[in-house]
Parts: C-alpha cells; sequence; structure tokens
C-alpha cells in the first residue's frame, strides 16, 4: 500500500488522479481498480470524474459514498435511472436486484434498455452499463425477485435501500425487512405525469401507512402509462435522498412524501402520518 501511495502522490495533478493513472495503478500493482479508487480518496485525493462534484460533496463525502453499499430493488424504469445516478455518484457497491429481462415495451423509458440486449437480463445489464461509466465502482447483479423469503439475505449489510417495484405487496414486504435490519429505505413511483417520493426510517412504518387503503396490487403505472420523463425525475430524486443519508446531510423526506405533478408542474408535500 505504501508503494502504491507514493505512485498516486508521484502523479497527481493538483489533488486530482486521471483515469489512465488509475488504470496504470491497478495494473502495476495488482490491485482492482475499486481498491486503487479508495487508496486515491483515502490520500484526500480526487478520481478526476468526480471533479465537478466538489463544490457540493467533498473529498471525505466523496470516501464515505465509496465505502457505502446500495440495494436497487427493481432495475426498470426507475431502477434503471437510479442505478446509473449511482454509479455517476460514486456509490462504491450497488446491490441490482431484478428477476425480469427486456422487453420491447421497455424501450420508451427504460436507461438500460436497448434494442440489442431485448431479452437480456435488466440486472446484468446494469452491471454492463455501470462497468462501462465507471469500471472502479461494483454492481452484484442479482437476477431473482425480492420477496419476503429471501429480502433479509439479499439486504445484509446494505446501508441504504432504493425502491423501484411496481408491486404494492412486494413494496410493503421490503418495507417490513428494511425495518427488521433498520435499513433506511427511499420509496419512489410513477404513473403517467405524476410521481411520488419519500423515506421511511426504521420504525416508523411509512409505507404501510401510505397504502394501507390501497386495494390494488400493481402500481397504477399499469393503466396510466409511463413516459420517458417520468422516471427520471422521481428517480433524480430518490437519488437525491440516498446520497444526504449516505453522507448525514440536511433534511429527508421523513414523514411527509412530495407528490409531483409533471403535466401542471406543481409539488404538494404530503404528511405520512
Amino acid at each position: 500500500m505504501e508503494k502504491l501511495n507514493g505512485f498516486l502522490l508521484k502523479n497527481v495533478q493538483g489533488d486530482l488522479i486521471p483515469w489512465q493513472i488509475q488504470v496504470q495503478a491497478a495494473e502495476e500493482f495488482g490491485l482492482s481498480l475499486h481498491d486503487v479508487e479508495k487508496a486515491i480518496l483515502s490520500l484526500n485525493l480526487l478520481p478526476s470524474r468526480y471533479q465537478r462534484n466538489r463544490q457540493a460533496i467533498s473529498t471525505a463525502c466523496q470516501l464515505k459514498l465509496f465505502e457505502s453499499r446500495v440495494a436497487v430493488i427493481g432495475c426498470g424504469g426507475l431502477g434503471g435511472y437510479i442505478i446509473e445516478e449511482l454509479g455517476r455518484l460514486g456509490v462504491g457497491t450497488i446491490k441490482a436486484i431484478d428477476p425480469d429481462v427486456f422487453e420491447e415495451h421497455n424501450l420508451n423509458r427504460q436507461i438500460l434498455c436497448r434494442v440489442s440486449n431485448l431479452g437480456t437480463s435488466k440486472a446484468r445489464a446494469a452491471e454492463v452499463r455501470i462497468h462501462e461509466i465507471n469500471p472502479a465502482i461494483t454492481v452484484i447483479p442479482v437476477k431473482d425477485a425480492f420477496s419476503s423469503k429471501n429480502g433479509l439475505k439479499l439486504l445484509e449489510d446494505i446501508n441504504v435501500v432504493a425502491d423501484a417495484l411496481d408491486s404494492i405487496p412486494a413494496r410493503i414486504d421490503l418495507a417490513k425487512i428494511c425495518d427488521t435490519l433498520g435499513i433506511p429505505l427511499v420509496h419512489g413511483t410513477i404513473g403517467g405525469w405524476c410521481g411520488q417520493v419519500t423515506t421511511q426510517w426504521p420504525g416508523e412504518g411509512t409505507i404501510q401507512k401510505i397504502y394501507r387503503d390501497c386495494a390494488e396490487t400493481q402500481g397504477v403505472e399499469k393503466t396510466l402509462g409511463t413516459p420517458a420523463f417520468a422516471p427520471a425525475v422521481i428517480a433524480g430524486l430518490e437519488v437525491a435522498e440516498i446520497c444526504k443519508i449516505l453522507l448525514g446531510q440536511k433534511t429527508s423526506l421523513r414523514q411527509r412524501m412530495l407528490f409531483i405533478n409533471m403535466l401542471d408542474m406543481k409539488i404538494d408535500e404530503i404528511q405520512v402520518c
């Protein structure tokens, strides 16, 4: 590690380490790109890719993000954007959970979906995409459906969970398991021109309260449709919440929900109690 640190300090530009140096270090010292990125940040240096983060996110906070583990449940419309943004943000480990494969109707809104990967695993596509963006990030693809039976195992050692599901019973199961494990859960859902976002902290039962009078099992997106911009907007808000939780910064959406109407460009805040 001492030799690696010396190499990095020798090749630093200001306080930035270019990508080429990161790759060279991994090859020269037989390390993973993940290990090299952690070493860079531990030296209070910054991989050059994150230099536009620095006015909003300090180098110390960038290290905290890199050491974090986030699970994204669902890799479709919402989940794909969440994974993309987490990878670009620099969250070090992302567990991408989804049992499905891409179908043609996914092409209108799912950022991970391409004509060339129709019929292939959404979870695996998440791994491929993040490797293209930032190979230092570890993506753990899980081609399986989240359930009350496997949830405890899937979410062990996770810091924050992102809900990108389309089933209300599965969301309630996810909320209960996050409660059991003491993990914050960031919830988002979309339908037509609208979406909602909230954060459930352990013991608050927020998701159960939102859906306590709901008789449906599927989300409203099945009937209202999902235009391309809707998942991008809601996913961005979810990732902002995740980032704040991981860094312990500012105010999260505890016991309150944002309802976003993109057709009328209105945002309402609803207390959840």
